[in-house]
């Protein structure tokens, strides 16, 4: 694996969710992860969020490899969590393409785009209508 020698950074997107990830070499013993000034631990506390966010490491094998710097912004913890997702998968397939296929197979660098849908007008919700009455 190639060690990179200056910062990478890019966007991740889920929804109204925007992460900004700064991956940079690595300083310590193992590889940093803060997330909006807090540990990975302390932002998302669910396990399952935390493995969302760094499933394109682990998938790739770079987990411990790099410090990892986050803002995330907008969004539920959930959505913040796939965001980070996207964002690292991107980065990682900027810093070496060999990576690509392994990534885009998984899915992890295709953005979801789906959105909450608007409310129309003479309906409940989106689609949800009133209920109706014959008589």
């Amino acid at each position: 694996m190639s060690m990179i020698e200056k910062e990478i950074h890019h966007i991740g997107k889920r929804k109204t969710a925007i992460a900004r990830i700064y991956l940079r070499p690595r300083k310590g013993e193992m590889g940093a992860i803060n997330i909006n000034g807090r540990s990975l631990e302390a932002y998302f506390p669910r396990p399952a969020l935390q493995k969302i966010a760094m499933q394109s490491l682990d998938l790739t094998g770079n987990n411990g490899q790099f410090d990892i710097y986050v803002n995330v912004a907008g969004g539920g913890i959930s959505a913040q969590a796939s965001a980070i997702r996207h964002g690292i998968a991107r980065v990682l397939n900027e810093m070496d393409i060999a990576l690509r296929p392994v990534l885009k197979k998984a899915g992890f660098l295709t953005r979801d785009a789906r959105e909450v849908e608007r409310k129309k007008y003479g309906l409940a919700g989106a689609r949800r209508r009133y209920q109706f009455s014959k008589r």
